[in-house]
């Protein structure tokens, strides 16, 4: 595995965090974001799987 893959899924994790604060924060408004960071969590976990499957190859 290269750093890429490293960095891409330590971005997909602090999304992930970021999105799991939101979702809990005593504000009903913030669930909004909640949903943003967590689609991006999604899509970096996506990058970081398909740096992996290259590497693989």
């Amino acid at each position: 595995m290269n750093e890429d893959f490293w960095l891409i899924l330590a971005v997909a994790l602090v999304w992930a965090l970021l999105a799991l604060v939101y979702a809990l924060a005593p504000w009903g408004d913030m669930i909004g974001y909640a949903r943003v960071w967590g689609f991006g969590s999604v899509l970096f976990l996506g990058l970081a799987l398909l740096l992996l499957r290259r590497k693989a190859r």
